[in-house]
């Protein structure tokens, strides 16, 4: 007989037994119900959001520390076995995520598992130079550096344009984007914009205009994006520009030949400059430059199609971000001394 019997009756043993089974159920139960609280009630957040940045490939205890590092006491473990349990690392969407005072551990977790990310964004400016505009796209840590090897010359291919030169074909513009997305994927839609903003306003041109086609309505658009940043001043200059390729008259505008020096350009443009030929010197060389100066924004390329008819053939900068327009050279001379000379001649 078994020693312990002897002092238990067989009955009083199945009691035991099921009060000890009674116990571990009771204990399960509370177990789960306290995992199911932690599971269900609002996070403690450090501040009133928090952003976390989850690379792709990330694992549920890396998404977990990183949540924990930025100020949300979430349970690592707890974390994890429930991110296996709902699948989310299966189907994890890299990018930035936010999390908000109030949100449950199974919020956290649904906002991955449906990879409500936070979008990314990048302004290019009007008038920046393509250069600019790649340099911009370099430095985004949160873009695919798919171009940071090709040329300008593989990057017109990549995205579908015949022409040589990328300059004046992108549309500056903010471009929204995922975590991880392509740069390529951004040149592309900026390209298609361009091109776009550019047909629409052909088609509605202003009549009789000295314009071939719509490239030169780019150069021409490029040229008045440098001359001026008031966007109420872009048909008038638009105008002087028409009325000077109208004529025949030089262009003589001081942005082509930056342009032109490139890299030379040391933020002062000197008289050597502008006698100094190359095929962007608008003081040497007769009609527009041979490709845009900037990428224009829409202001500029529907000035350049619909320009506002006037008799001015110069203008010259008051100092105040605005313009002085004249009609005659004696007038314009009287201009430039006045708002470029301080009075003196």
């Amino acid at each position: 007989m078994n020693p312990a019997s002897r002092h238990f009756p067989v009955r009083l043993q199945g009691r035991i037994l099921l009060a000890f089974v009674a116990l571990i159920l009771l204990a399960g139960v509370a177990g789960a119900a306290a995992i199911w609280h932690l599971y269900q009630r609002p996070l403690p957040v450090r501040d009133e959001r928090v952003e976390i940045l989850v690379p792709a490939g990330a694992s549920a205890r890396a998404i977990a520390q990183s949540l924990r590092e930025h100020g949300v006491d979430v349970n690592v473990e707890l974390f994890v076995a429930a991110a296996r349990w709902t699948d989310v690392t299966q189907r994890l969407r890299a990018g930035r995520y936010e999390v908000t005072r109030g949100m449950r551990l199974a919020d956290v977790l649904e906002r991955l598992r449906r990879g409500e990310t936070l979008k990314e964004r990048l302004t290019i400016v009007e008038g920046w130079t393509f250069r600019a505009m790649r340099s911009a796209l370099a430095q985004h840590a949160l873009l695919k550096r798919d171009t940071e090897k090709m040329s300008d010359a593989q990057v017109l291919v990549a995205v579908g344009s015949a022409e040589t030169h990328p300059e004046g074909l992108f549309a500056p513009d903010t471009y929204v984007f995922d975590a991880g997305s392509s740069d390529l994927d951004i040149l592309r839609r900026a390209y298609r914009a361009q091109q776009d903003r550019l047909s629409g306003a052909w088609e509605e041109r202003a009549d009789d205009l000295p314009l071939k086609s719509p490239y030169e309505a780019l150069i021409l658009a490029s040229i008045i994006e440098k001359e001026t940043g008031q966007v109420e001043e872009r048909p008038r200059i638009a105008g002087v520009f028409i009325n000077r390729l109208r004529t025949g008259m030089l262009l003589q505008t001081d942005p082509t030949v930056i342009y032109g020096l490139g890299e030379r350009f040391d933020g002062n443009l000197r008289k050597r400059d502008l006698a100094a030929d190359t095929p962007y010197n608008t003081y040497t060389r007769a009609g527009l430059p041979p490709t845009p100066i900037a990428l224009p924004g829409r202001a500029s390329i529907e000035a350049a199609l619909q320009p506002e008819q006037t008799r001015a053939l110069y203008f010259v900068a008051r100092g105040d971000g605005t313009s002085q327009f004249s009609d005659s050279l004696a007038e314009h001379n009287r201009a430039v001394v006045k708002y470029q000379l301080g009075g003196k001649r």
